[in-house]
């Protein structure tokens, strides 16, 4: 089918300039390598709305996906482009992944108010600073790190996180990696410390693309289905996988990264446990083979179980 023929298509995307961003890119791809007219609808999500409550606060799921999946089944849009890691595991009735890919550096960054910083450990921050984030998956494998530090919830996009750091309200903030360097951002006044996949551990599909269309749109889906990357989707598939197995979603303490080399597979996954309301242990599993859903069984089985 010739892209040509499509007509216009209207791109669904929150409005962080993070969202923007990321809905441009897909934007961008569709007009100079399929020839497709585009324009980008902003919609403001249930997330968007509370940015001042912690994500385990939050009840329900699919906090920034469900105004935009009702608009893609209502026909409002004909595509919305979201962060991989947002996306529930299961797709609702009537709705389906068009493309994975276009996957940034997955690793997360302590940033770090230089007068906080002594240089020690996998989080370097002096003892009982203060660091910021929303998410479980960081704040256990803070706890576990370094449990001197004070951890303090934040919220908002990635400029308003900055802002909160260098106006003192924390001494260290952790964020993804694949914001900062898609939005180009100057972060030349802070210390930074670009943390190793092995050590702590991203959310499974962080710095991937997900393309969602409807289900009964083959005209979108000829087109939406060229932007697929197979490497990335792949590795979409394992760290997801691992995710759908504990029927969950961003609020789960969970973080899992995985490589791939030739038909061999890796998969390094971390999960929280709390004691009342505090963080006492750290569950952690290496898993290889050269099955996906192997794979996936025996590194829940060793989380579950608590075996290593």
């Amino acid at each position: 089918m010739n892209a040509r023929m499509l007509r216009k298509l209207i791109i669904g995307s929150r409005g962080s300039e993070l969202a923007l961003y990321q809905a441009e890119l897909i934007r961008s791809v569709l007009r100079d390598k399929h020839s497709c007219d585009t324009e980008i609808t902003v919609i403001k999500t249930r997330g968007d709305k509370l940015d001042q409550l912690a994500f385990d606060k939050m009840e329900g799921k699919g906090f920034f996906t469900k105004e935009i999946e009702d608009a893609l089944l209502a026909g409002q849009i004909d595509l919305a482009v979201h962060s991989l890691k947002d996306l529930m595991t299961t797709q609702p009735e009537g709705l389906k992944l068009g493309a994975v890919g276009y996957r940034a550096d997955r690793r997360e960054l302590l940033l770090i108010n230089k007068d906080a910083h002594n240089g020690v450990g996998i989080l370097p921050i002096k003892s009982g600073g203060t660091i910021g984030t929303s998410s479980a998956r960081r704040k256990c494998q803070i706890a576990h790190h370094n449990p001197t530090l004070v951890i303090e919830d934040l919220r908002g996009n990635v400029p308003t996180r900055l802002r909160k750091l260098r106006s003192g309200d924390y001494d260290a903030i952790i964020i993804a990696v694949a914001g900062v360097e898609r939005l180009k951002l100057d972060i030349s006044d802070l210390k930074t410390v670009y943390l190793n996949t092995d050590e702590f551990l991203p959310a499974p599909g962080q710095g991937i693309l997900g393309i969602q269309i409807r289900s009964n749109d083959p005209e979108v889906e000829t087109i939406i289905s060229k932007l697929e990357e197979p490497d990335t989707a792949l590795e979409a598939s394992l760290e997801r996988g691992l995710l759908a197995r504990f029927d969950s979603g961003c609020s789960l303490p969970l973080g899992v990264s995985t490589q791939i080399s030739g038909k061999q597979f890796r998969l390094n996954a971390v999960l929280g446990q709390k004691d009342d309301d505090n963080w006492s242990d750290l569950r952690v599993t290496e898993v290889t083979g050269t099955y996906v859903n192997r794979v996936i069984d025996e590194a829940y089985r060793k989380l579950t179980e608590g075996t290593p």
